[in-house]
C-alpha cells in the first residue's frame, strides 16, 4: 500500500547513523516528494563532513540547512554541527544555539517536536541507530500529532539503545530494517 506524500520526512540517529543513511538516502529518487530533515549527532568541535560525503552518492539534493531557508521537496538537509534544526509551519528552517537537549546539539527531539507542531499528520519521523534515548520523546510528539513513526529494527541497528527507547515511547511505530525503510520512503508519492 502506498502512503500519501508527507509534508516532511525527519530522520535522526547517532552512533552508526552515517552508515545507516548511506543505505537509505542514495536509494531515493531525485523527485522525492518531500524535504528530508536530518539530525546526526556530530561533535561540536568537528567540521561537519556529512554533506560532501552524501552529495555524490544521492539523487536527491544534499545540503547543510541554513537559517530561514524554505525546505524544498527532493532535498536532504543536514543539521549543522552545534545547532538545533527546527522547521516552521511555512516550511522554513530555523537554526538554534539553545541549550543541549539529551546532551546533544543538534538534538533529534528538538527537530521532531518542531515537525510535529508544524506538519502534524503530514509528518514522517524516523529513528535510526544510536546510543542514547534522543528522538524517543520527539517521536511520541509526532505520533500524538497524527504523524507516522518509523523505527529501525533494533536487531539490525549498529547500536540498539536509540531504537529501543523509541519503541518504548511509541510501541505502535512501524519497525523496519534499513532496506525496508529505503523502500518505504521510495514508495511515497506526490498527491
Amino acid at each position: 500500500m502506498t502512503r500519501p506524500t508527507p509534508g516532511v520526512v525527519a530522520i535522526g540517529g547517532s552512533a552508526g547513523a552515517v552508515q545507516a543513511l548511506l543505505r537509505i538516502l542514495p536509494t531515493l529518487p531525485a523527485d522525492f516528494p518531500a524535504p528530508i530533515l536530518i539530525v546526526v549527532h556530530v561533535p561540536p568541535d568537528r567540521e561537519n563532513a556529512l554533506v560532501p560525503l552524501f552529495q555524490n552518492k544521492c539523487r536527491v539534493g544534499v545540503k547543510e540547512a541554513e537559517d530561514k531557508e524554505v525546505a524544498q521537496p527532493g532535498v536532504a538537509y543536514f543539521a549543522p554541527s552545534d545547532y538545533h534544526l527546527l522547521v516552521e509551519a511555512d516550511g522554513s528552517l530555523s537554526l538554534s544555539a539553545d541549550e543541549l537537549v539529551n546532551l546533544s546539539r543538534p538534538a533529534i527531539d528538538v527537530l521532531f517536536d518542531s515537525v510535529a507542531d508544524a506538519f502534524g499528520s503530514a509528518a514522517t519521523a524516523i529513528v535510526l541507530t544510536g546510543a542514547n534515548h534522543d528522538g524517543a520523546a520527539g517521536l511520541s510528539a509526532v505520533v500524538a500529532a497524527g504523524g507516522h513513526a518509523v523505527v529501525e529494527d533494533p536487531a539490525e541497528a549498529y547500536v540498539a539503545a536509540m531504537p529501543e527507547a523509541a519503541l518504548r515511547a511509541c510501541p505502535g511505530a512501524t519497525v523496519l530494517r534499513l532496506d525496508a525503510i529505503a523502500s518505504h520512503l521510495s514508495n511515497l508519492r506526490a498527491p
